[in-house]
């Protein structure tokens, strides 16, 4: 739950690192939220109105814990324009996104230096 809030107090915070152990624990908790929400909705029969309301409300969020994920990784984080390429693009984009921390960088400090979690 702590990767998850901490993503969401920094929600427009494009510039900086994220780890690999942030990145990925967002998009566990993520997913598992979303599953919970379509059970809602399909219980409810709301045509996945509160799906899409948390799709929208998590969007930022999404969008600069991976550009931070991929400054970790050396990159920018324009990088993600490529998940707009069918197929190739995402499977592109997943490596970019598994691949290990570097040392410091154009970004800033290397996060697993600074972090004990």
């Amino acid at each position: 739950m702590h990767w998850y809030t901490s993503v969401l107090k920094k929600y427009v915070a494009f510039e900086g690192r994220a780890r690999r152990q942030e990145y990925w624990m967002f998009t566990l908790f993520n997913i598992i939220v979303s599953l919970v929400i379509a059970l809602v909705d399909s219980l409810l029969g709301t045509a996945s109105i509160l799906g899409l309301v948390y799709s929208l409300a998590v969007l930022l969020p999404s969008l600069s814990v991976t550009a931070r994920r991929l400054h970790d990784t050396g990159r920018s984080g324009w990088w993600i324009l490529l998940s707009f390429i069918p197929f190739i693009g995402a499977i592109i984009l997943l490596v970019f996104l598994c691949q290990d921390s570097q040392g410091d960088n154009q970004y800033g400090a290397n996060p697993k230096s600074s972090q004990s979690f």
